[in-house]
């Protein structure tokens, strides 16, 4: 066999491992993203659950912090034609993303979440309440900045397990297994 055919063979083969793997993922949800307006401006309600799996779980109660990440976009159509083509491109006019680390501290059995950029930090007795209390998004102001439309515009949210954030030694293992590879979609919130 020639060596171009082996790499080939071993390169779909790696692709297929790859999809299986992430097919068999665990996925965080986003219920119920909604939308309040007050006074002038808007802000966002949502609750996310985050399901771990048992190996992220493990590494969690062994001393290893865990990173989420919770990106937030506004943006607006930006037809390719003309105002009347139903198809075209999103503008992006904002986005940011909120990283919140989450630790055990095997002495006291707490657990440690905190939110990175702010270093606003609170202690749970359980797993259960530490993620319940991440993912409970309440009043998060939009930017005040933009004149937002709502029949127009489109404010997402989606959250995920920065693998990159993980100690050095175990990032390639967590970037080819499906026990790391822990996302939800793209969900649009819902405007008043």
């Amino acid at each position: 066999m020639p060596a171009f055919a082996t790499a080939k063979a071993i390169f779909t083969s790696l692709l297929l491992l790859l999809s299986l793997n992430s097919l068999a993922a665990e996925h965080f949800s986003i219920d119920n993203p909604t939308i309040t307006k007050i006074g002038n401006g808007y802000t966002l309600d949502a609750n996310i659950r985050y399901p771990l799996t048992p190996r992220v779980i493990e590494a969690l109660e062994n001393g290893v912090p865990i990173t989420f990440l919770q990106h937030f976009q506004l943006s607006q159509p930006f037809p390719i034609i003309g105002k009347h083509w139903p198809w075209g491109w999103q503008k992006t006019l904002w986005s940011t993303v909120i990283a919140h680390e989450l630790r055990y501290h095997a002495l006291s059995e707490q657990y440690i979440l905190l939110t990175l950029g702010n270093n606003k930090q609170r202690s749970f007795p359980s797993l259960e309440t530490a993620l319940t209390a991440l993912g409970k998004i309440h009043a998060f102001n939009l930017p005040p900045e933009y004149d937002i439309e709502p029949n127009v515009m489109t404010f997402e949210i989606r959250t995920e397990l920065d693998i990159h954030a993980l100690p050095t030694p175990m990032r390639p293992g967590a970037l080819v297994s499906d026990k790391w590879q822990i996302a939800s979609p793209w969900v649009s919130a819902n405007w008043p």
